[in-house]
């Protein structure tokens, strides 16, 4: 087994590096405060490559693999995980589009998505069904023999009202998940509204809001996979998914730790600094063990992912849990490390534990890891 990387990986790791420490480290305060994220910063991004990352390339993607998405997305978010999660976000929906639309259909949208000329967000969470994901209400009826009309609202969107486009996870038939199936709306059509932006704990520069729809008239060119294939489709996208709000976390919690250690080696208290107290020491060996750890094993879930291996959604799962509460944790201690001045903007340690708290939430929570895993592990 070789775990070092590739020259190409680590070519790919710095270059996102050098990209995240120049353009959004600096401004990550900033943007927290002023609730947005400038649109130049994605189309950036989308230069890199960084737009459509495990996406084919004969469009426009770059074509990578899991591990690379999983090192891209811990770069970046070392920097800034509120950037990093919403490009997340977006990669998903063009990993989506590329795997289960057809070939006009990838024709047709992912140039855009992989220019980010188009933003995309991903609606499957509703009012009354989140983890319970299966008992969607959203309804689609045919108008005609060429278009859709959707009715419903979608809770807790990332980038509702700021992105121009959404897919949609509705129903088109029955109860249960073989009744649900996925749509592209697109900004600006009529029925199609957003409430306001939700008042958070952390994640401020990235807009989120209910996504209303209201006879909302959609071609059905615009259906992804077929009548029947939305759940599946979602389920499919949350592995990958699972995988880069893990990476996510990992790379903040990593910026945590190191902020933390700089921090010991000049803070004095009782007349030497903060490095030779063996209290602290002892929580920094354990902080660098448990993210080193879970470092290595979202890499393996990634590799199982872009193997397609049989087991590879119970990794997924384990992955994100493993990960999340991790990297939540370690955060969490790197401020307690800090004191008082963990608890002020200017060191930006509380930003992180703001921001990591949602990640063991989004992307099924970390409870509904365990079940998957847990039926995973019973059904063998």
């Amino acid at each position: 087994m070789d775990f070092s990387l590739t020259a190409d990986q680590i070519a790919i790791r710095d270059m996102v590096r050098g990209f995240a420490a120049e353009k959004l480290a600096p401004f990550a305060a900033q943007w927290d405060e002023e609730k947005t994220i400038p649109r130049d910063v994605l189309k950036q991004a989308a230069e890199l490559g960084l737009a459509a990352i495990t996406v084919r390339e004969d469009h426009g993607g770059s074509g990578l693999s899991r591990v690379e998405s999983a090192l891209i997305f811990e770069e970046l978010s070392y920097a800034d995980p509120v950037v990093a999660s919403f490009l997340s976000i977006h990669n998903m929906c063009a990993w989506i589009i590329d795997t289960h639309g057809t070939e006009e259909q990838r024709q047709a949208w992912l140039p855009r998505f992989c220019a980010m000329d188009v933003v995309a967000s991903y609606c499957l969470t509703e009012p009354g069904s989140g983890s319970d994901a299966a008992a969607l209400k959203t309804k689609a009826v045919k108008d005609g023999n060429s278009h859709y009309r959707l009715t419903g609202s979608k809770a807790f969107i990332s980038g509702g009202g700021y992105s121009d486009i959404y897919l949609v996870m509705c129903r088109t038939g029955g109860e249960g998940p073989k009744g649900i199936s996925c749509m592209l709306v697109e900004k600006g059509t009529e029925g199609l509204s957003f409430g306001a932006n939700e008042k958070k704990m952390g994640w401020n520069a990235q807009a989120t809001a209910t996504v209303n729809l209201d006879q909302v008239r959609v071609p059905a060119a615009h259906l992804i996979g077929g009548e029947g294939k939305g759940f599946s489709i979602a389920m499919n996208g949350l592995n990958g998914g699972r995988l880069n709000i893990a990476a996510c976390s990992l790379g903040a919690a990593q910026a945590a730790l190191d902020k933390a250690v700089a921090y010991m080696k000049e803070r004095k208290a009782f007349g030497k600094s903060l490095s030779h107290f063996q209290a602290l020491q002892f929580k920094i060996a354990d902080m660098e063990t448990e993210l080193q750890a879970a470092r290595i094993f979202l890499y393996q879930a990634a590799w199982k992912l872009s193997q397609d291996a049989p087991d590879a959604r119970k990794f997924c799962a384990m992955a994100k849990r493993l990960v999340t509460d991790t990297g939540f944790r370690v955060a969490n201690e790197a401020l307690q490390i800090h004191g008082g001045y963990g608890y002020l903007r200017d060191f930006g340690i509380e930003k992180l534990v703001r921001d990591l708290r949602v990640h063991q939430i989004l992307e099924g929570t970390n409870e509904i890891m365990r079940v998957i895993i847990a039926r995973d592990m019973l059904d063998s």
